[in-house]
């Protein structure tokens, strides 16, 4: 009884976060289905071959890193799935996109968590834009220099197509929306398993000299570790309660959510990834292995960066009265 009621309580998150997902979901498929019809995809896919070319993927995955950074993830994953099929891609470019989605994925509301913990959209957007194409082209040139993942990816579930018609597409999309549910509900119950299993807590403790060695000061470790593990939302928001109490600098305030811009729900998001076929090498490990040296550049320059710069280009001036405000010298 104890184990159904357990089930029953996680399938009812499940369910919540699924109807989250779906509302922006559904009209994504369905403009992808009326563009399809169309014939207007094959132009979209054209206009992101420069980008995608240069990461070694075919035009087409540039629909689905703009599906993933205008929705989410899960928005470009049923894209991704149903094209994937047909372009018989390798573990090596499979991995790449998901890396790219990883570090840019849905942009408007990760973008508006960033800006009102201070941070400038002028800085953010292009910052975690050209940190997923860079990553990407490294990814790219360390697999097909080296051979590596060169063999057909393996994607754990398919979206199904239906080409019989448009009853056949409804309850095709039908099945994928159930798949999405499945996947959430496993996600859930796994990272419930994780944390009964101190797996969690180890992650933190392991990460905590990561963030010492960068020059984050300690009292932005925890919220940027809880960020990293549960996700931007999570993290971001407990830095804005941290920002508005001026408890937190502002530059560690700007390092935090940077680095978070880029490695942040490493657990629950790799998984995701790894179900459409990417090696956990990419997403989870050459991710955070990309991820300090660019925050440690990154710290060094912001730290010998004049205040007034710093609150011109990157960081939102507080309130004044706020321990987070800018000398009365620096420019609004």
């Amino acid at each position: 009884m104890r184990l159904l009621k357990a089930l029953r309580t996680q399938i009812l998150e499940a369910s919540k976060v699924s109807l989250v997902l779906f509302r922006i979901m559904v009209p994504v498929i369905i403009a992808v289905k009326v563009l399809d019809e169309l014939g207007l995809v094959g132009y979209i896919a054209r206009a992101f071959e420069p980008v995608m070319g240069l990461v070694g993927l075919p035009g087409d995955m540039g629909i689905v890193w703009a599906t993933s950074m205008i929705t989410n993830m899960y928005g470009g994953i049923v894209v991704f799935a149903s094209m994937a099929p047909q372009l018989h891609l390798t573990t090596a470019q499979i991995t790449v996109i998901a890396c790219m989605i990883l570090v840019a994925h849905s942009m408007p509301v990760e973008i508006a968590i960033a800006r009102r913990a201070g941070i400038r959209t002028r800085f953010m957007i292009p910052f975690r834009l050209f940190s997923a194409i860079l990553l990407g082209f490294i990814l790219n040139q360390v697999c097909r220099l080296g051979g590596y993942l060169q063999g057909r990816g393996e994607i754990l579930w398919e979206a199904s197509g239906g080409d019989g018609g448009l009853g056949a597409w409804v309850l095709g999309q039908l099945r994928n929306l159930a798949a999405i549910f499945l996947i959430v509900l496993a996600l859930i119950i796994l990272m419930k398993l994780l944390d009964r299993s101190g797996f969690t807590g180890l992650m933190n403790r392991a990460l905590r000299p990561v963030l010492a060695s960068l020059g984050i000061g300690g009292s932005a470790s925890t919220v940027t570790i809880l960020g990293m593990v549960l996700g931007i939302s999570y993290g971001g928001g407990l830095i804005i309660r941290a920002v508005e109490s001026g408890r937190v600098p502002p530059r560690d305030v700007f390092f935090s959510m940077s680095l978070m811009g880029l490695s942040h729900s490493v657990v629950e998001d790799s998984l995701l990834m790894m179900s459409l076929g990417a090696s956990i090498m990419g997403v989870l490990f050459a991710r955070l292995a990309f991820t300090w040296p660019v925050i440690a550049i990154l710290v060094i320059v912001v730290k010998k960066m004049p205040e007034r710069l710093f609150y011109r280009w990157l960081f939102i001036p507080r309130t004044p009265g706020r321990a987070s405000s800018p000398p009365e010298t620096t420019a609004p």
